[in-house]
């Protein structure tokens, strides 16, 4: 067996991380070479974490220095720069949920097999770490990019919370908004190609730079029932428009309570609007989630209603196939 085959073997016997045989077979490693002592290939990374790529090149050396007359491993990483799909989560005002729906949407997707993380935009008012148990978390930085934050669901997080102490405030003018902003979208962020955004309420600079510069595939808009909701949500819609961003739809959040105690559900926001609203400007209505207790209390707790199979997860779910449909045929 000459060197080379002796090598090949070598590689082909370690295991691709993402599951498809050997790095050989599954083309993850190619043009292997002995000159020297030194022992070389090329390695494709595309996809892996930087954990992963660590790994598995400290398992390459390991094993090709077992190899006789092998001295020294020189591994050349490549990687295919992964084509992303940014789909904004808005709204014209605070307080109507928009974050908690942003988290639940990203892993409702995941769990629908998109490869999905979550950019908390919302650079004055960061909440993704609370929502998603990833308080304390750091990203660490590769070359010139930040890394994004592993979360307990399987969808990579960057958000301001994770760069700031806990409570401390963000007194940033909006040029230093946007630019912080633009460094969390362009990090690492491994195999997601679909990147939802926890936009900032209302259409400020921030908006205005998230469109301008990083222009998602698509919008959708997250109001609750009432009118005065609906007239914000009339704008984030027009600032979206404007800047030819497709709107995906209306989401209406907080819609219906029903009483703990005897079963009867009351709207302490209204009724129907956003559906109405939808009708009106012509834009498809997604679909509503309940005012609840249990999903303010898992949220607060870390654990997305949509992780799980409860009833307030199918919700979620009804509108993520929704979205990951929409996805799939406008996403290029």
């Amino acid at each position: 067996m000459s060197d080379i085959e002796m090598i090949t073997q070598a590689l082909d016997a370690i295991p691709d991380p993402a599951g498809k045989g050997g790095l050989i077979a599954s083309g993850r490693a190619a043009a292997p070479r002995l000159a020297d002592g030194r022992a070389g290939l090329i390695l494709d990374v595309a996809g892996l974490s930087v954990a992963q790529r660590d790994a598995l090149g400290a398992d390459i050396e390991a094993r090709l220095k077992q190899l006789d007359g092998v001295n020294e491993v020189r591994i050349a990483m490549t990687s295919a720069r992964t084509q992303r799909m940014l789909v904004a989560i808005a709204s014209g005002k605070g307080g109507v949920g928009k974050s908690t729906v942003s988290t639940n949407l990203a892993i409702a997707l995941k769990r629908l097999g998109l490869k999905t993380g979550l950019v908390d935009a919302d650079i004055y008012g960061p909440s993704q770490p609370r929502l998603t148990d990833t308080e304390g978390k750091r990203p660490v930085a590769e070359g010139q990019k930040l890394v994004a934050v592993d979360t307990p669901f399987g969808v990579p997080l960057l958000s301001m919370g994770h760069l700031v102490k806990p409570g401390q405030a963000i007194a940033w003018r909006g040029p230093m908004a946007g630019n912080a902003l633009g460094q969390l979208i362009d990090a690492e962020w491994g195999d997601a190609n679909v990147l939802i955004a926890d936009m900032p309420p209302g259409t400020g600079d921030v908006q205005l730079s998230m469109v301008q510069k990083h222009k998602p595939i698509g919008a959708v808009i997250v109001s609750t029932p009432q009118d005065l909701a609906l007239i914000d949500a009339t704008r984030a819609i027009d600032l979206f428009r404007t800047s030819d961003v497709p709107i995906i739809g209306i989401i209406e959040n907080m819609s219906g309570y029903a009483c703990p105690h005897c079963g009867e559900i009351s709207d302490p926001f209204g009724s129907g609007g956003a559906e109405a609203a939808a009708k009106e400007m012509g834009v498809p209505f997604l679909g509503r989630i309940p005012l609840a207790m249990d999903i303010r209390a898992a949220s607060d707790a870390g654990q997305p209603p949509a992780a799980g199979n409860g009833p307030h997860a199918a919700a979620f779910m009804s509108i993520a196939e929704q979205l990951a449909a929409w996805i799939r045929t406008h996403g290029g």
